[in-house]
């Protein structure tokens, strides 16, 4: 009897094209909306056997190989068609007879479709037995496939660069199923650890050095901090890319830093020697006579540290401060200051 055909795109409501993490996403919204325990007692067997076929299409495409094999045989086979004996004879040809893994028990039933079964059969069932080489046959055993990089965003401060602190964050992870060790199975159905998928999100506690050179957008490589694949496998990386958290008093342009400097109007006029802030603390500036408003001084190498070990300028600009509450004495000065120059 023949094995009737399974689109697994259709079944999950991708394109043929779709990437990763387009068959991730898909697969996760039906595996919610289609749980067995949350549908109706009388829906739920059919709900059971539809959450199965979910199950079974994830666990193909997201595997290359087990996706680039459907790609390559269901080319040709209309929906609802049947497989070919040959088909059939070719996966009892290509099966390998060492380091095998069934998913199903000894009662019979391995929680899979026959279109399943006859597709892939025990070859690629079992982790283990080695690539599956377009040429044909199973090659030597395959190393594990490495886990995929992540890339997540991590705000610094402007103190946390100038200083070089450490900096401790959290990030949520993709690890191996710690109750089915990535396998996506347990005893003869899927885990319920998982659903199928093989991996849990965990949250991770890591810590850095933010580097004094860090400016918005930079990329740090956290080697092995990323995803993982299968047991035994290299994790990916992790690329931090940095957002610099905005300043309530500085202004980060390029390597040098700005901020706004207080002077009032008898300072501008007269001149004065004022206390000006820094990320290293105050210090003493000079201001002119007859400074005006948005006048810039240059604090030079009191900026922020460049790559070479040298470091950008400060600017300050001057903003004359009005007082909002005068004395009458002080009314009266101002009075007659405005007389004096009409």
């Amino acid at each position: 009897m023949g094995v009737k055909y399974q689109d697994y795109y259709k079944l999950l409501g991708i394109e043929r094209s779709a990437s990763e993490k387009e068959i991730r996403n898909a697969y996760r919204k039906l595996a919610r909306e289609s749980h067995p325990d949350l549908q109706p007692k009388e829906k739920k067997k059919e709900a059971e056997e539809k959450f199965k076929l979910i199950n079974e299409a994830y666990e193909v495409l997201k595997d290359p190989e087990k996706r680039k094999l459907y790609d390559r045989f269901g080319a040709d086979w209309k929906h609802g068609e049947d497989f070919s004996a040959q088909q059939q004879q070719w996966n009892t040809e290509h099966r390998s007879s060492t380091h095998s893994f069934d998913f199903g028990s000894e009662s019979g039933g391995s929680g899979f479709s026959d279109f399943f079964e006859a597709m892939f059969g025990q070859a690629f069932r079992d982790r283990g037995a080695g690539d599956f080489q377009r040429a044909g046959g199973f090659q030597r055993p395959r190393r594990p496939r490495k886990g995929m990089d992540v890339t997540a965003e991590l705000e610094v401060t402007l103190e946390e660069i100038f200083f070089g602190e450490e900096k401790q964050f959290q990030i949520s992870m993709q690890d191996l199923c710690g109750v089915c060790g990535g396998t996506g199975v347990q005893e003869n159905s899927f885990c319920s650890g998982c659903g199928g998928t093989g991996h849990t999100n965990n949250i991770k506690t890591l810590k850095i050095k933010v580097p004094k050179d860090a400016r918005e957008g930079k990329k740090i490589r956290l080697k092995g901090q990323g995803g993982e694949a299968e047991p035994g496998a290299q994790r990916g990386d992790l690329y931090l890319k940095l957002k610099i958290k905005p300043h309530s008093v500085y202004k980060l342009k390029g390597n040098d830093l700005e901020a706004d400097l207080l002077v009032q109007p008898w300072q501008a006029v007269l001149g004065d020697r004022i206390s000006a802030p820094t990320l290293e603390g105050s210090v003493r500036v000079k201001i002119p006579p007859r400074t005006h408003s948005g006048h810039k001084m240059r604090l030079r190498g009191k900026g922020m540290p460049k790559k070479d070990g040298s470091r950008g300028d400060y600017y300050l600009k001057v903003v004359v401060d009005i007082p909002q509450e005068v004395t009458s004495q002080e009314e009266e000065l101002y009075r007659k200051l405005s007389e004096i120059n009409h």
